[in-house]
């Protein structure tokens, strides 16, 4: 897997991380009533989720890719029309980021394990999300390590990201200036994924 390959995949798993949803009010909800550590452990937990789909999506886009190209083909081509619809949403969302920031009641920290590892397990758009993802990486890198790369990449983004979002809910300053920037946020993201399910197209 080529350097720029690779870039590509850490700037949707980063996109994919970064996109407000169910996750990130569970982790904003830990971080900000139970404190940074309970934002760390529930990030890492919905990590492992988050590497799990990873993996199990890896694998069945490699068996479609060698038994019928054509379904391969096809999912590629779905998988970037639903890139492309996550980003005009995007687009068209008015500060979608500062929605999510809210607060909640104080959990432990099993629960907040718990909810972390949960709401990636039982996410359905998180596999819709791979799927679109993936299509365009799994016929790249065929070999072990490449494709030990396509599911530990996902993995480490997604708890790196959380455990920022966990250290900076720390400072009230930091919250502040999300909100102020949650449509810029919001924009920016959307014209992305649009580029990316372009490249999609133009790369098949």
């Amino acid at each position: 897997m080529s350097l720029s390959v690779w870039l590509s995949l850490v700037l949707v798993c980063l996109l994919g991380a970064m996109s407000p949803g169910p996750s990130l009010v569970v982790m904003v909800r830990h971080s900000l009533a139970g404190g940074r550590l309970h934002g760390i452990v529930a990030a890492w937990a919905h990590a492992l989720g988050v590497g799990f789909y990873a993996l199990l999506t890896l694998l069945g886009l490699a068996v479609i890719l060698k038994e019928s190209p054509m379904v391969f083909t096809f999912i590629t081509y779905a998988g970037a029309a639903y890139l492309a619809w996550l980003g005009i949403k995007s687009l068209r969302a008015k500060g979608g980021v500062a929605a999510k920031l809210e607060k909640g009641e104080k959990t432990t920290l099993l629960e907040a394990a718990r909810d972390g590892a949960m709401i990636s397990v039982l996410n359905p758009k998180l596999a819709l999300f791979f799927l679109a993802l993936f299509s365009q990486f799994v016929a790249i890198g065929t070999d072990t390590f490449s494709r030990s790369v396509i599911v530990i990449t996902p993995f480490l983004i997604d708890g790196l990201w959380y455990t920022l979002v966990a250290l900076a809910l720390s400072s009230s300053r930091m919250l502040e200036t999300l909100k102020q920037n949650a449509v810029l946020i919001d924009k920016l993201c959307g014209l992305v994924l649009l580029g990316l399910a372009a490249r999609v197209i133009v790369t098949l």
